[in-house]
Formats: C-alpha cells, structure tokens, sequence
C-alpha cells in the first residue's frame, strides 16, 4: 500500500509534469501500442494461467471460507484481485519508474544499479553497482524460468487433452516447447521493437481481447457485470485488511504457497519488467500519464475485468450458502 500511496503521491504533485526524457521529448508510440507493448511485459501465461485456475483453486479450498460456497466464491475473487491487481503494479511501477527517471532524465546506464545513484553517486560504477546488476539478473533468471514452466506445463497439457493419442505430457514434449518459445522471442527480439516485440505485443494483445469479449457476450454477460462491480467492492474495501494479514491466527502454510510465492514473483520478475517498460515506449510522456494512470489505473482494469469474465463464467448457477 506504502508503495502504491508514493506513485499516486508524485503522480498528482508538482513532480508529475516531468517528463521520463528531455523537455522537448515527444513519446515515439501511440498510446495503445505502448499499452499492448507494456501488457505483454508486465502478463504473460499469469493472464491465461492464473486468470481461471486461482479463483476456481480458492472456490474449492479457500483459506477461510466452507468450500463451494456462495462465501467461498466472493473470498476467491477477493484473493484473486488483491494478488494480480494493485500491489504487483505498484512494484512494477516503481521498477520502471527509477529506471526511466534515471536513464533519460540524467543520461545514467539503463540498469538497476542508477537507481542507487542519489544513495552512492559514482560508486554505482564499482564493485557495488556490479553486485547489484548481477542480483537484478539473477532475479530476472527466476521470474522468467517461473513463467516459462508454468507457460510450458500448461500448453502441453492443453495439447495433450486436445490430441490425446499423438501428444503425451512427459518432459520431452515440455523442452521442445521450451525451444519453441525461446526460439519465437528471439526472433521478435531480433527483429527489433517496431518489427518485432510492437507487432508480437499487438496480435497478443488482440487475441486476449478478443478471447474475453467472446466469453463476456456469449456467457451469462448480466451476471457477470454485476459479479465485477461487487468483486472490485469487496476487493477495495478489504485491501488494507489482507495486506497486512499473514494468517498469524491459523496453522496453514497457505499464505506461502499462494501470496508470498506471488509476490515474490512479482520483485524477482520486476527488473525485467522495469527495462522494458522504460526503453522507447516511454520516453517522453509525463510521469502520470506513464506510471500512475497507466500502471495503475488502465493495467489493473483490464486485468481484473479478465479474472471476473472466465472464473465467473461458470458461477451462473445458484450456489450453495
């Protein structure tokens, strides 16, 4: 909460005008490119994976409520919003936001170590800046390997329940859609950010949207607008409550396995997440527009608006109390 009160802080404070970039800087990308570019950095298979499986995961063991209930339901949601909504923004944003400050502001090196520069000055170019880029490497190491298995786990079990008989799920089948998939970003990558990473982010980018509005017209559409307006509710008017909570009260290790494993996800993947989103996309708007609105505003809608349309899906039915 501490990280998400400073960005709305500086964001709507005489420091909001400044521009990531020199004065006379213009942004370089319309604005749904930079949004399409920025959803891809920031989502992946969290979007696809995550967006079904936590809400089901908690309606069928929730950490509080009688499962399969009504109860049940509305504390899924709940869980599922605070993971994916304001807080792992708040730690990209913050990422981004030095890294961008720093680099096209002040000329420093697009690396995690000049975001050190007001604490140790040049000593960023020494044995401490090195130590800190090698743990901002190390981290991003851990986030893309969490993401990778997770992408890799759940695309060859979709094969597999679509072709049973010619695609099995052993560890074979999974490294060559390992290869698959490095072998696809390196070629976006080499291809640059206009003929590459933008055009990847922008199919991307239509395929979700696409996807969501098909689920959204042709399911119960009704009940689950009324389902978002009641989860984002209960999601804020709760939020101060499960930030602090770690389950001081009740002997499970649900707490580990759920919210810290995100969260901890979240900062290792976030140098990564930083880099991107301060490289061309972002040099020259104005911190509100860039970090604040979208970050936290356009981000955060969008993402939780998914996670109601297709875990929601199937809640039409009347539940159990």
């Amino acid at each position: 909460m501490h990280i998400f009160d400073v960005i709305i802080a500086l964001a709507f404070s005489s420091y909001g005008s400044i521009k990531l970039g020199p004065d006379h800087a213009e942004a370089e990308y319309k604005f749904l490119e930079w949004f399409a570019m920025l959803f891809s950095a920031g989502y992946g298979i969290a979007l696809l994976f995550y967006g079904v499986a936590e809400p089901v995961l908690h309606f069928a063991s929730p950490p509080l409520s009688t499962p399969q209930t009504i109860e049940a339901a509305k504390e899924a949601m709940q869980i599922a919003y605070f993971h994916w909504g304001f807080h792992i923004w708040a730690i990209y944003g913050v990422v981004g936001l030095s890294l961008a400050y720093f680099s096209f502001r002040h000329g420093l090196p697009l690396s995690v170590r000049s975001t050190l520069y007001p604490l140790i000055g040049d000593k960023i170019y020494g044995p401490i800046g090195h130590t800190v880029d090698v743990f901002a490497i190390v981290g991003t190491m851990f986030g893309i390997a969490t993401s990778l298995g997770l992408s890799v786990a759940q695309i060859n079990t979709g094969l597999n329940y679509l072709l049973p008989d010619m695609v099995p799920v052993n560890t074979t089948v999974q490294v060559i859609i390992i290869a698959l998939v490095t072998a696809a970003a390196l070629v976006s990558v080499l291809a640059g950010m206009d003929k590459g990473v933008k055009r990847l982010s922008i199919l991307n980018m239509l395929l979700a949207t696409a996807l969501m509005l098909f689920v959204f017209i042709v399911g119960p559409t009704v009940f689950i607008l009324n389902a978002f307006m009641e989860n984002t509710g209960s999601y804020l008017g709760n939020i101060v409550e499960r930030t602090f909570s770690l389950q001081a009260y009740q002997s499970s290790d649900w707490i580990g396995s759920w919210t810290l494993f995100i969260f901890a996800w979240t900062i290792a993947w976030a140098p990564f997440v930083g880099l991107f989103i301060c490289q061309k996309p972002v040099v020259g708007p104005p911190l509100p527009g860039v970090l604040c609105l979208g970050r936290k505003v356009y981000y955060p809608t969008t993402i939780l608006l998914f996670f109601v349309v297709f875990p929601d899906l199937g809640g039409n039915p009347p539940l159990t109390t």
